[in-house]
């Protein structure tokens, strides 16, 4: 750990990091691209003439942190003055090319695209592309281009509370527009450039068609084009969280899992090279070379890139022969990977894999000694046992915390599965091939299905057991990261017992307990009024300590599970929920609240400026209303027709009274 702790590379990736975060967060560089640069060929040169040590080091640090701001900086088209939402919109004529395609909705199809051209102006910058589904069923492929003319949409933030920020997470991939055609509303254009992202989306296409003439079934094909070529867009929802909930979603997405088995088989392929002088080398770079072609297969998707670069500067690695190799090549790929691609850095799948990989480097070993194996077998199995264990130690935290649930049989669902998943990857190769040479006999087709349907069946038996799934775990951020310094410090300690390595572990749980504490003493004492958004319903709440009152009309069985209202109660560890009705008033945090329903009657004794919330399309004139109660905020909630909002938006802003409509702005929350 001491040589780690000490390796140069790390000093730099905490300082290329912390310029990611700085400059993503709070936009500190707002000069030139020119001046960026040239403060940090400044600081380049200054380190050749600096002769004091301390001096270099502190340079060294200082230009790592430009740099992190300047990747950030240079990859947000917005900072250049060919972005697209710098030119006028009005009748304008954009061509659009296709960079990424992704999972269809229920009525659209997605697609992100770059915007290449407004008017006659070359432009940059990329765009959510929505095009409705129709019974032509038009998909659009990679690098195609088309002409529209469009209309730029905002992305619509979530509209209440603690649900997942779609907007958000767009705009971490440089995304903040969105476009809705119909086939009928755009050219498609004849294209002679292609990317090699499209060249590999062609091939990912012929695969596919070659395997079609082989009658898999719907979930065979969806899971074989999964597994082998990245592509998940097929895949059943159902299906989908059957691997979630037995904690197997990982082997549906192409990532460090798959490409590290990759290099586990080739490794022992071309360990007779070692044997040749320069052997090493020569097997790392066959490695590194097969490694690329399958991402390439794969379809050189953000996954699939961060995964092989992670096993490239490993297999680079390891013909070193040298210690610590494996950790060394990992902090030396991710400072890679962040240089050029910043955003990773945001990117779930990212962090979920290097966290996955140190716990096994970290934890593993320690776990392995607890049980000495005397047989091949047993010895594989807690091999295999202990390098779950201490995958999961690693990503635990943040698994909870961003989605909220844990699943107990995961040890289970990696015992059973991935034992055989090498064999199944290779087979698929071979099932590839051969169905390209149109050699593929149908009765290997038909084998090959009967075991990926016994994945899948042995999967869903799994999800099925939901006992063992502990679903609605919410951690705070500051939880998490205390979670996190427990692990550390307690791997610290495990790997070389010092008093003050023990000193940093029982702060860890000291921190923890005062984090629970405080986290509880405020939830305990947090009152809210929330008005949620539910289209043509009206959901609103009282919240007093972990006790929330509901009052809605839908047509739900448990009041808990109204989906408007679940992301809350989750996060904000809400213990008991019913349903109420505050009969046209409440008073929350000494507020006074008049709720006006489609009968528009109201009593106007002893109120003052009170909130007044409009549900249900109440036929009433906002002017009086406004002069007789003098509101300090009106809140128009889902339930109410679109034409009568815009009515009471305009009367309001007449007024000068704020104006509040949840189906734009989101859920209405006054909090003590």
């Amino acid at each position: 750990m001491k040589r780690l702790l000490k390796y140069v590379p790390l000093h730099f990736l905490v300082f290329l990091i912390l310029g990611i975060g700085i400059q993503f967060y709070t936009q500190i560089w707002t000069f030139s691209l020119l001046k960026l640069l040239s403060t940090i060929l400044f600081l380049s040169i200054s380190l050749i003439f600096l002769q004091n040590k301390k001096g270099i080091t502190f340079v060294a640090f200082i230009l790592y942190f430009f740099i992190g701001v300047s990747t950030v900086y240079i990859q947000d088209a917005r900072n250049f003055k060919n972005y697209y939402n710098n030119f006028s919109k009005q009748d304008a004529k954009v061509i659009l090319r296709i960079s990424k395609v992704l999972k269809p909705g229920f009525y659209y199809e997605k697609y992100v695209a770059e915007v290449v051209q407004l008017n006659e102006e070359g432009t940059r910058g990329e765009i959510l592309l929505n095009v409705k589904k129709d019974s032509l069923n038009i998909r659009l492929k990679i690098d195609d281009k088309l002409f529209v003319n469009p209309v730029f949409k905002n992305l619509i933030p979530p509209l209440n509370p603690n649900q997942f920020n779609y907007k958000s997470y767009l705009a971490k991939q440089g995304i903040h527009h969105q476009m809705f055609l119909e086939s009928s509303q755009f050219l498609k254009l004849s294209n002679s450039s292609v990317s090699l992202i499209g060249i590999s989306e062609n091939f990912r296409d012929k695969i596919q068609e070659s395997l079609l003439k082989f009658n898999f079934k719907n979930d065979e094909f969806a899971v074989i084009s999964a597994l082998l070529l990245g592509q998940r867009q097929d895949i059943s929802k159902g299906l989908l969280e059957d691997y979630a909930n037995a904690g197997a979603i990982h082997i549906l997405a192409v990532s460090g899992l798959h490409v590290g088995i990759i290099l586990l088989i080739l490794s022992f392929f071309f360990k007779p090279l070692e044997r040749l002088k320069n052997g090493a080398y020569l097997k790392a770079f066959c490695i590194v070379l097969l490694l690329w072609m399958f991402a390439f297969v794969a379809g050189l998707s953000a996954s699939v890139v961060r995964a092989v670069t992670m096993f490239t500067f490993l297999a680079i690695g390891q013909s070193f022969q040298r210690k610590k190799v494996v950790e060394f090549s990992l902090i030396s790929s991710m400072l890679f990977l962040l240089i050029v691609k910043p955003m990773f850095l945001f990117d779930v799948g990212f962090q979920l894999s290097y966290l996955a990989v140190f716990g096994i480097v970290w934890v593993q070993p320690k776990l392995a000694t607890i049980y000495k194996p005397k047989f091949l077998l047993d010895k594989k199995i807690w091999q295999l046992f202990t390098v779950s264990i201490a995958a999961q130690v690693g990503i635990l935290p943040l698994s909870i915390y961003y989605f909220q649930q844990f699943p107990g049989l995961f040890v289970l669902s990696n015992l059973v599965i991935i034992p055989f998943l090498g064999a199944i990857l290779v087979g698929g190769v071979v099932i590839i091939c051969m169905s390209l040479l149109n050699v593929l006999p149908q009765f290997l087709a038909d084998i090959y299905g009967a075991i990926i349907s016994l994945m899948n069946e042995f999967v869903s038996w799994i999800s099925q057991q939901e006992q063992f799934l502990f679903k609605e775990i919410a951690i705070s951020f500051l939880m998490m990261l205390g979670c996190y310094f427990f692990i550390f410090s307690g791997i610290l300690f495990l790997i070389k017992k010092k008093t003050i390595r023990l000193t940093y572990f029982l702060v860890s749980i000291l921190i923890l307990q005062s984090l629970y504490f405080i986290e509880g003493k405020t939830a305990n004492e947090k009152e809210a009024f929330i008005v949620f958004h539910k289209s043509r319903f009206s959901v609103i709440g009282k919240r007093e300590g972990d006790n929330l009152e509901i009052q809605h009309d839908l047509d739900t069985v448990k009041t808990k599970e109204i989906k408007a209202v679940k992301s809350y109660r989750i996060a904000e560890h809400i213990q008991r929920i019913q349903k109420t009705d505050f009969k046209s008033y409440l008073r929350s945090n000494e507020q006074d609240i008049l709720i006006i329903d489609s009968l528009g009657i109201y009593q106007v004794n002893n109120l003052k400026h009170p909130i007044v919330v409009l549900q249900y399309s109440p036929k009433i004139n906002l002017e009086r209303l406004i002069k007789t109660l003098e509101p300090s905020l009106i809140i128009a909630d889902g339930s109410n027709y679109k034409s009568y909002v815009t009515r009471w938006k305009n009367t309001s802003i007449k007024q000068e009274t704020p104006f509040h409509y949840t189906g734009q702005k989101g859920a209405f929350i006054l909090e003590n």
